[in-house]
């Protein structure tokens, strides 16, 4: 059977909607408070994370660094740093990302190479036999490079646009009330922001990708796409 993960939707309630919500709207005394505001709403992407690890038993990278950021964000709320710090944490998580990607680009095991070169997606065989044929293969493996780099990009975007976000938006002193409310309008913005035009930026990289595919192989996509 084929491996289910929770859809985009679940992800946007328990990732943006509903933490947000808390945090602007129940931050005050006379609700939670700051504090017992800023747990309850950084439980719910915690609470996924661990129902997503327990359900579907994987646990990578990307996920670690998820939870680490929900970490870092409460730990500045509770212990009441400077705001600073939470501009650098939303720039730092991407980034490291970014940087994770585009090292890869020089391993055995570059991102965008393991993200489309799947054999239960793509004919494989076929295509390789036609890159072989057209004498593309080395062209076709530049392309990859590029895709790669774009790929990375996208996350240093990601890291950019937080910091700019982070230190418009959140300017009270954490651990306030006004800090939470602040921080909700932060994660609310962050998706239309940063992770639409990412995902779009990210869908533009497996086009151009797809479009070389069959420039080089000549290949008509039902035969480039295995059939499901």
């Amino acid at each position: 059977m084929a491996e289910k993960k929770a859809n985009p939707f679940t992800d946007l309630i328990f990732n943006v909607i509903v933490p947000s919500v808390i945090l602007m709207k129940l931050s005050g005394d006379e609700h939670l408070g700051s504090v017992g505001a800023l747990v309850i709403a950084l439980a719910f992407p915690v609470a996924l994370g661990g129902y997503e690890l327990i359900r579907f038993k994987k646990f990578n990278f990307i996920s670690l660094l998820g939870f680490v950021s929900v970490l870092l964000t409460g730990g500045i709320g509770l212990l009441e740093l400077d705001t600073k710090w939470l501009a650098v944490k939303e720039a730092l998580i991407p980034g490291l990302i970014g940087l994770g990607v585009f090292i890869s680009t020089y391993t055995k095991y570059p991102v965008v190479s393991k993200m489309l070169l799947n054999d239960n997606v793509l004919n494989l065989p076929l295509i390789r036999e036609k890159l072989a044929m057209n004498n593309k293969q080395d062209q076709f493996d530049r392309c990859l490079v590029q895709s790669n780099h774009l790929f990375a990009c996208t996350f240093i975007f990601s890291s950019v646009m937080n910091y700019i976000l982070a230190t418009t938006i959140v300017t009270s002193p954490s651990g306030s009330a006004a800090f939470n409310e602040e921080l909700g309008k932060l994660t609310l913005m962050s998706y239309p922001m940063i992770a639409i035009p990412s995902m779009l930026m990210m869908m533009g990289i497996f086009y151009f990708v797809w479009r070389k595919t069959r420039q080089m192989t000549q290949l008509e996509s039902a035969q480039i796409f295995k059939a499901q």
